[in-house]
Protein backbone atom coordinates (compact mmCIF):
# COMPACT_ATOMS: atom_id res chain seq x y z
CA UNK A 1 0.00 0.00 0.00
CA UNK A 2 0.96 3.32 -1.20
CA UNK A 3 1.50 5.97 1.68
CA UNK A 4 0.19 9.80 1.48
CA UNK A 5 3.64 12.53 1.46
CA UNK A 6 3.97 14.59 3.98
CA UNK A 7 3.16 17.26 2.11
CA UNK A 8 -0.02 16.21 1.30
CA UNK A 9 -0.69 15.99 4.42
CA UNK A 10 0.25 19.17 4.92
CA UNK A 11 -2.01 20.18 2.72
CA UNK A 12 -5.17 18.29 4.18
CA UNK A 13 -4.19 19.78 7.21
CA UNK A 14 -4.57 23.37 5.81
CA UNK A 15 -7.53 22.31 4.07
CA UNK A 16 -9.74 21.47 7.05
CA UNK A 17 -7.72 23.67 9.32
CA UNK A 18 -9.52 26.69 6.17
CA UNK A 19 -12.73 24.82 6.16
CA UNK A 20 -13.06 24.22 9.83
CA UNK A 21 -12.26 28.26 10.82
CA UNK A 22 -15.75 28.90 8.44
CA UNK A 23 -17.45 27.54 11.44
CA UNK A 24 -16.46 30.09 13.59
CA UNK A 25 -17.78 32.41 10.97
CA UNK A 26 -21.34 34.30 10.62
CA UNK A 27 -22.25 31.99 7.39
CA UNK A 28 -25.33 31.78 5.42
CA UNK A 29 -27.03 28.65 6.45
CA UNK A 30 -27.03 26.64 3.34
CA UNK A 31 -23.61 27.54 2.73
CA UNK A 32 -22.90 26.60 6.32
CA UNK A 33 -24.31 23.14 5.58
CA UNK A 34 -21.72 22.81 2.65
CA UNK A 35 -19.03 23.69 4.84
CA UNK A 36 -19.78 21.97 7.90
CA UNK A 37 -19.89 18.27 5.79
CA UNK A 38 -16.63 19.23 3.65
CA UNK A 39 -14.93 20.06 6.97
CA UNK A 40 -15.79 16.60 8.27
CA UNK A 41 -15.01 14.99 5.14
CA UNK A 42 -11.44 16.93 5.04
CA UNK A 43 -10.98 15.80 8.58
CA UNK A 44 -11.72 12.21 7.92
CA UNK A 45 -8.53 12.28 5.61
CA UNK A 46 -6.21 14.89 7.67
CA UNK A 47 -6.36 13.58 10.70
CA UNK A 48 -6.08 9.48 9.29
CA UNK A 49 -2.31 8.66 9.41
CA UNK A 50 -2.77 4.97 7.44
CA UNK A 51 -5.69 7.14 4.90
CA UNK A 52 -4.67 5.56 1.22
CA UNK A 53 -3.72 7.94 -1.51
CA UNK A 54 -6.90 6.47 -3.30
CA UNK A 55 -9.06 7.47 -0.38
CA UNK A 56 -7.40 11.03 0.29
CA UNK A 57 -8.70 11.34 -3.57
CA UNK A 58 -12.02 9.98 -3.56
CA UNK A 59 -12.51 12.48 -0.64
CA UNK A 60 -11.33 15.42 -1.90
CA UNK A 61 -13.79 15.37 -4.65
CA UNK A 62 -16.29 15.26 -2.69
CA UNK A 63 -15.09 17.89 -0.93
CA UNK A 64 -14.68 19.78 -4.30
CA UNK A 65 -18.76 19.16 -4.93
CA UNK A 66 -19.01 20.21 -1.23
CA UNK A 67 -17.87 23.78 -2.19
CA UNK A 68 -19.09 23.96 -5.63
CA UNK A 69 -22.45 24.39 -3.56
CA UNK A 70 -20.88 27.34 -1.94
CA UNK A 71 -21.38 30.06 -3.93
CA UNK A 72 -21.06 33.48 -1.32
CA UNK A 73 -21.27 33.00 2.72
CA UNK A 74 -22.48 36.08 3.71
CA UNK A 75 -19.18 36.74 5.28
CA UNK A 76 -15.94 38.15 3.46
CA UNK A 77 -13.46 36.27 5.54
CA UNK A 78 -15.46 32.88 5.61
CA UNK A 79 -15.13 34.11 1.77
CA UNK A 80 -11.75 34.01 2.22
CA UNK A 81 -11.35 31.05 4.02
CA UNK A 82 -13.20 28.95 1.13
CA UNK A 83 -11.56 30.63 -1.67
CA UNK A 84 -8.21 29.38 -0.19
CA UNK A 85 -9.49 25.98 0.29
CA UNK A 86 -10.86 25.46 -3.54
CA UNK A 87 -7.06 26.03 -4.15
CA UNK A 88 -5.96 23.64 -1.66
CA UNK A 89 -8.28 21.36 -3.22
CA UNK A 90 -7.41 21.85 -6.58
CA UNK A 91 -3.57 21.63 -6.00
CA UNK A 92 -4.79 18.02 -4.05
CA UNK A 93 -6.01 16.83 -6.93
CA UNK A 94 -3.37 18.12 -9.79
CA UNK A 95 -0.77 16.35 -7.83
CA UNK A 96 -2.64 12.80 -7.92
Amino acid sequence: MTSVDEATRAKLRKLHDHLAATAERPVERTASAHLGEAEAVAGDVADDPNVAPAVVKSRIETVSNLLSNVEKTGDDAADKHVERARELVAELLSSE
